[in-house]
């Protein structure tokens, strides 16, 4: 026989610990670069851009696409970083459980 109230008081701690999890990643930081760190860029861990670093010499109007691309690429980066510290983050929180692909909700 199965001991649900223990089932459910450990459903509830690893519960607890996920969103403590969650809060203190949101917090973090990671930067994505492109073009030979000509382009930076900064996420926190909801992936909201909170900083830009565009090198000067990329400041050419005839070359605006390159520069759109060098921005895209380091918030790409950025941002599977971000994806790779929240799935490192989440495995630690649940003790490696496996979540079904589950997705954070931010």
């Amino acid at each position: 026989m199965l001991n649900i109230q223990g089932i459910m008081k450990q459903a509830q701690q690893m519960q607890r610990k996920m969103q403590e999890t969650q809060a203190k990643l949101a917090q973090e930081e990671k930067e994505g670069v492109s073009g030979g760190n000509l382009v930076k860029v900064v996420l926190n861990g909801k992936s909201e851009m909170k900083k830009i670093s565009i090198d000067k010499s990329l400041m050419n109007a005839e070359e605006v696409d390159v520069l759109e691309d060098l921005i895209l690429a380091a918030y790409n980066d950025a941002h599977q970083k971000i994806d790779a510290m929240m799935e490192e983050g989440m495995k630690e929180a649940t003790n490696g459980v496996g979540l079904g692909g589950l997705k954070l909700p931010f």
